[in-house]
């Protein structure tokens, strides 16, 4: 397959043209032209055509393919033709007008307007042909080359040149919109480097070699110095630095990277040398893989989107008829003037043409998508925006979403029954940090941590042996040491608890787990394991509540005691615990019934089932994850739930756009057509007022750039 990117691609019109100059081509098999990304992907059989000619044949219809990884920028003014013709048209609009006021000869003024009209309705009146001949559709270009051809014939030659020359300035102008939009993906393309620092065995020896990040391959070892970006995704072997990874993650604090740490392509480097391997190579890397996710999100049309643009389909035609029965029906049915109707409907025809109603929606939602990527939220579409902006209830797992995902130890107590009493804190500690180096429970390493924090050693152990569903045993300087539950001590070994029972009862009211060291005869220390809420959960969860979610609601297969311990600390409104994924589903689906747009947050892995149920999918923390960034259906790059506050705020912040720029547009459109069929409006004012009106609706749609 041949993937492209093109200049000159700005607009649907544009691509059909593509698919319909290539489709002819021998050997071509499929076409599929994106325009919101200047895309072309050809799919084609190489022994009855080659690259190279597909790629002659596109600059033959006048879309050259950019080259290496460039984005599809429009051309410089003085060199882009639309902006040249539409310049000509108005100079030669301005010498027809001129020459008119002199007194020069009236055929000559005429010949100047026809020059004028012929050269600014250039393009759009070879896409209205083209529309009208190969895709049976009439389309805002037919209107207004109706209208300004009817109006020379008409003897308004200067209004036709006139119509024609407004509306070409919205032609020519449409690429740089187009630019415009595209500039949140530029900016990720720009991210990484060109060039890579690799390190290559020459004669036997290891040079440093400067190559172009696109041959970079997996396992490549490159050298990444300090104020310099990551070319690709790796991992680091050697060194120690900050790494600003905001550019992908959307995280406002740099991170602490050495020896076995992953890094992302695209993140900033800080004040130390790095030497990194490759783990993906530079077309599969983080930010391609966010590049290629948006690029096609932007593809992806809204519920909203699909309407107008049926909507058009059907209202260009029916104006144009509307136009042809203003003219007709007046005249015929009441004896009016043939020049007056024929001249409203002319007017008409311009006044009712939906190009702002048409365009205000795709250009807003083309400009959030790229700014949400920018800011480390990938949404996978127009629809899914849409979406956002009505969810009123937000179910979240607990695990590795409101909390950590890493159990650490949050209270240590020694006890002083029996044989603890030859037990200081450091040693006991000790016994139960050498005990669980043995183990693979998440909560040993939560132990084995704590314990080097403190200072304390493990102690060696022997005989080591794991005691299912209740703790583990080993040998310590001779002693047989328990490290376990509360059960297993007073159930299994029968030591007294009472001691240690309203401190156990507290913790466990806590949410924390509760764990005891020991022997047969006592308990000498008991510690305390939570799985901690983020940093900031609560405040996260406040700002959801003020973002005007109705109710939060937490799902996890955590046990009831836990679940409800770190919900009030979170300001959860509803829990539901011990779930099982399935269950998860069963909860999503039940809660989606009963409240209507639901999204649901999770690690995008374990809860695709309770994503797939829910209105919006949201994976949280998925750089880097294939799997989520591929089932959820916004993915928050960073382990950061604010930054679903902030989709949700940019999504609203969209509908009201879109709602504004609606009721511009039938305002717009409504005022000319009352004006044009009052004869209040001659067809400059109808062109000027329908060409302001887009030029308003582009400004406002662009303003979601702004993140």
């Amino acid at each position: 397959m041949l993937e492209l990117r093109v200049k000159n691609l700005d607009c649907e019109n544009e691509a059909r043209r593509i698919e319909r100059g290539l489709s002819g081509v021998p050997g071509v098999l499929e076409v599929e032209v994106h325009p919101q990304s200047a895309r072309v992907e050809v799919r084609f059989d190489p022994t009855l055509t080659a690259a190279v000619a597909l790629t002659a044949h596109l600059t033959d219809l006048g879309f050259p393919p950019q080259a290496g990884r460039a984005d599809a920028a429009a051309p410089r003014p003085w060199k882009n033709p639309k902006v040249l013709a539409s310049a000509a048209s108005g100079v030669l609009l301005l010498a027809g007008w001129g020459a008119g006021y002199a007194g020069a000869p009236g055929a000559m003024s005429l010949a100047l307007y026809v020059a004028s009209l012929l050269t600014g309705g250039w393009y759009f009146g070879r896409e209205a042909i083209e529309d009208l001949v190969f895709e049976r559709a009439v389309g805002i270009e037919l209107l207004m080359s109706v209208a300004a051809i009817v109006a020379t014939l008409m003897g308004a030659a200067g209004e036709g040149a006139m119509l024609a020359f407004l509306y070409s300035i919205s032609e020519a102008a449409e690429g740089y919109t187009e630019e415009k939009t595209r500039s949140a993906v530029r900016a990720l393309m720009d991210l990484t480097p060109k060039t890579a620092l690799v390190q290559r065995r020459v004669d036997g020896a290891v040079h440093e070699v400067e190559v172009p990040v696109e041959t970079v391959v997996v396992g490549d070892v490159f050298v990444v110095k300090p104020g310099q970006s990551f070319a690709t995704d790796g991992e680091v072997l050697t060194g120690r630095s900050s790494v600003d990874q905001a550019p992908v993650t959307g995280e406002s604090v740099p991170v602490e990277k050495g020896p076995g740490d992953g890094v992302f392509a695209g993140s900033l480097n800080g004040d130390g040398a790095l030497e990194v391997r490759a783990t993906k190579a530079f077309a599969d890397n983080t930010i391609a893989r966010i590049i290629q996710m948006v690029e096609e999100a932007q593809e992806r049309k809204g519920r909203s989107e699909r309407f107008i643009e049926r909507f058009g389909k059907r209202y260009s035609p029916a104006v144009l008829a509307a136009g042809v029965l203003i003219a007709l029906l007046p005249p015929l049915l009441a004896g009016a003037a043939w020049a007056t109707w024929i001249g409203r409907a002319t007017v008409f025809v311009v006044a009712a043409a939906p190009c702002a109603l048409v365009i205000s929606i795709p250009i807003t939602l083309v400009a959030a998508l790229g700014t949400a990527a920018r800011k480390g939220v990938l949404i996978k579409g127009g629809v899914f925006v849409e979406e956002l902006a009505k969810v009123r209830v937000v179910a979240l797992d607990k695990t590795g979403t409101i909390t950590r995902a890493r159990p650490e130890v949050t209270d240590f107590v020694t006890l002083g029954a029996g044989t603890a009493r030859d037990f200081g804190e450091v040693r006991a500690l000790a016994v139960a940090a050498g005990v669980e180096s043995r183990s693979q429970h998440p909560l040993a390493k939560a132990v084995a941590r704590y314990a080097s924090e403190r200072g304390a050693a493990p102690i060696a152990v022997s005989d080591f042996r794991s005691l299912t569903g209740a703790g583990a045993v080993a040998l310590a300087d001779g002693v047989e040491a328990y490290v376990g539950s509360p059960a297993l001590f007073q159930d299994q070994l029968g030591v007294d608890l009472h001691e240690a029972a309203p401190a156990i009862e507290r913790l466990q009211g806590e949410g924390k787990t509760v764990i005891l060291v020991g022997d047969r005869t006592a308990a000498w220390a008991l510690l305390a394991i939570r799985d901690n809420l983020r940093p900031n959960a609560r405040a996260a969860i406040a700002a959801l509540h003020a973002a005007g979610i109705a109710r939060v609601v937490m799902l996890t297969g955590d046990n009831e005691r836990t679940a409800q311990a770190i919900a009030r600390e979170a300001g959860i409104d509803e829990v539901y615990a011990d779930l099982k994924p399935e269950d998860k589903a069963a909860r999503v689906r039940e809660l989606a019934a009963r409240h209507g747009h639901l999204a649901m947050v999770g690690d995008g892995v374990n809860d695709a089932p309770a994503l797939a149920e829910a209105t919006v999918g949201v994976a949280m923390g998925a750089a880097g994850t294939d799997v989520a960034l591929e089932t959820a259906d916004v993915a928050l790059m960073a382990d950061d739930l604010e930054k679903l506050v902030y989709a949700l705020e940019l999504a609203k912040r969209n509908q009201r756009v879109v709602a504004q720029n609606l009721v511009l547009s039938v305002a717009v459109i409504a005022t000319l057509v009352v004006g044009a069929l009052a004869g209040a409006f001659s067809l400059p004012v109808a062109v000027i007022g329908h060409e302001l009106s887009e030029f308003v609706v582009i400004a406002s749609g662009l303003r979601m750039l702004r993140g």
